[in-house]
């Protein structure tokens, strides 16, 4: 399921006016979510007078603090009726005392946590009260990033991968949420950018549905092959052109890395290449290549057994630019992009490539390969080689790449790799707008002799130190004919435990980096 978003244009929209507070009331809704200050309480004067005094009832209770996140629920009554009043509910939220954009995703999730569950399916979302201090200069940048956030977390707290993908449960134990239209209320000051805002949310959450689909499904559905169907499919309701090479056309183009690991498994390699072309005819487009190892076993280096299962999310990558590039091609962008994905298994066999097994990359370039769970990066490798060709404004990888990143970063921030200060900026900003964060580290050249092979151009893995790091150098040296940069987000594209399930990152990252470009 999916909300519907939509603005609703007033001439007024401040709650000091009882006109304007009149005018909101009409309008049919489940329920209006306001955010509030305790200090402000007193604005609200006109609509409390509408609503029969539940405001001031409420806060005489002590229900109203004004603390972050905290929410009080009120219901109609017969006074909201005699008043001509609509809403079935209001929904008031404390917004506390801090105002930076962690402090209002903490305040939406909130709200969102406390209407899910319930029958409410309609909301009308009152925007400049969740501005907090910024609605005294509710510049077009501002609101348009809050917007975008909003509907991420809304459409984050609304996926059920048990309802969108029903076939694998006879009985099936989750229940789609109910929220399904939010309207936002806007004046006309901001109808223009609210709108603006309203679609490109909407395309994220989209684009964030398909990569949590895609990573969640099982490995024995989501193959190689599923992967290029699901782009070819992808370019009949949309503006992406798709070319899918095959296991000879891959061997045709000298991808000796990427075929050694596809080698071990009977399920064929694909080389899909997904294009937007939105922008001039000779605009150089920016290139996104994601990892797409549908099961990794480790091959031959085999894995524990212990959480293996969790092996089919090192195609999150992947997904995560099939997510950036059906988001993109929604909102039509005015710009070129390019999204690369070469997707195979890592399985063992009698055909498997072994530890000390050396290989020639497409890049004309040798590897020896110490470890064959160190698949990611031969497979990238050939990728990276192969985008060449489209003289790129900008290369970026996604890969689930290192354990190594999760014990650096955790699970909070993706590393970020790259020695081109501008596109570090650029992605770090993306990744504080939206919540979807980085966190730069070293591609020192001293970290290169870790590589160093006594039969070979290089070796595929530099030891246990600085693991992300030496895989990113590894990259790195096939990526030095453009701009370039390395997501490891083996730490955030996906949760064990109990909430187990893709997250959707970076997909929120790459589409407002590719905004702002």
């Amino acid at each position: 399921m999916t909300i519907q978003f939509s603005t609703k244009v007033l001439s007024e929209i401040d709650f000091k006016s009882p006109k304007a507070a009149a005018a909101i009331c009409a309008l049919p809704s489940d329920c209006l979510v306001l955010a509030y200050r305790d200090t402000e309480l007193n604005q609200l004067q006109a609509l409390d007078d509408l609503l029969g005094g539940v405001i001031a009832q409420a806060k005489s209770l002590g229900d109203l603090d004004g603390k972050a996140g905290v929410c009080t629920l009120l219901r109609s009554g017969q006074s909201w009726a005699l008043s001509k009043v609509k809403l079935k509910r209001v929904l008031l939220v404390g917004l506390g005392d801090q105002d930076s954009l962690i402090d209002f995703a903490k305040v939406v999730r909130s709200a969102v946590k406390n209407m899910s569950g319930s029958p409410i399916e309609s909301v009308l979302w009152h925007m400049a009260s969740f501005m907090g201090k910024q609605k005294a200069n509710q510049s077009p940048a501002v609101l348009l990033e809050r917007i975008r956030l909003l509907a991420q977390i809304m459409g984050d707290q609304v996926y059920r991968f048990g309802v969108r993908q029903a076939q694998f449960k006879t009985k099936p134990t989750e229940k789609a949420d109910s929220l399904k239209q939010v309207t936002l209320i806007t004046n006309t000051n901001q109808s223009s950018s609210v709108k603006m805002a309203i679609r490109e949310g909407a395309a994220l959450v989209e684009g964030m549905n398909l990569t949590k689909d895609l990573g969640n499904l099982p490995p024995n559905v989501c193959t190689p092959t599923f992967l290029a169907h699901t782009a070819q499919n992808l370019s009949k309701k949309s503006s992406l052109k798709v070319q899918v090479l095959g296991e000879k056309q891959i061997e045709a183009l000298g991808m000796g890395s990427f075929l050694a690991v596809a080698k071990g498994s009977e399920t064929p390699p694909q080389f899909i290449i997904m294009r937007h072309d939105g922008g001039k005819p000779n605009e150089e487009p920016i290139v996104l290549v994601g990892k797409g190892i549908t099961f990794d076993t480790g091959g031959i280096s085999l894995k524990p057994g212990e959480a293996m299962d969790e092996m089919k999310y090192d195609m999150c990558g992947a997904a995560s630019v099939f997510g950036t590039m059906h988001a993109v091609s929604l909102l039509n962008l005015k710009k070129n992009v390019i999204g690369v994905v070469p997707t195979c298994e890592n399985m063992p066999s009698g055909r498997a490539t072994r530890p000390g097994d050396i290989v020639k990359s497409m890049s004309g370039q040798t590897i020896e390969i110490l470890n064959t769970d160190a698949e990611g990066r031969l497979i990238l490798c050939d990728a990276l080689t192969y985008v060449e060709r489209f003289k790129p404004k900008a290369v970026i990888d996604i890969a689930t790449l290192t354990g190594a990143c999760i014990i650096a970063l955790g699970h909070v921030h993706s590393g970020l790799f790259s020695d081109d200060e501008t596109l570090v900026k650029d992605l770090s900003k993306a990744g504080h707008q939206s919540l979807d964060t980085v966190w730069r580290l070293p591609l020192d050249a001293a970290y290169h002799e870790q590589l160093k092979s006594n039969f070979a151009d290089m070796a595929n893995i530099g030891g246990r130190p600085a693991g992300s790091v030496t895989a990113a150098c590894f990259l790195s040296r096939f990526a030095e004919k453009f701009r370039w940069a390395h997501l490891d987000i083996a730490g955030t594209a996906w949760k064990s435990g109990a909430a187990k399930g893709a997250t959707g990152r970076p997909v929120p990252l790459l589409l407002n980096y590719l905004l702002d470009q």
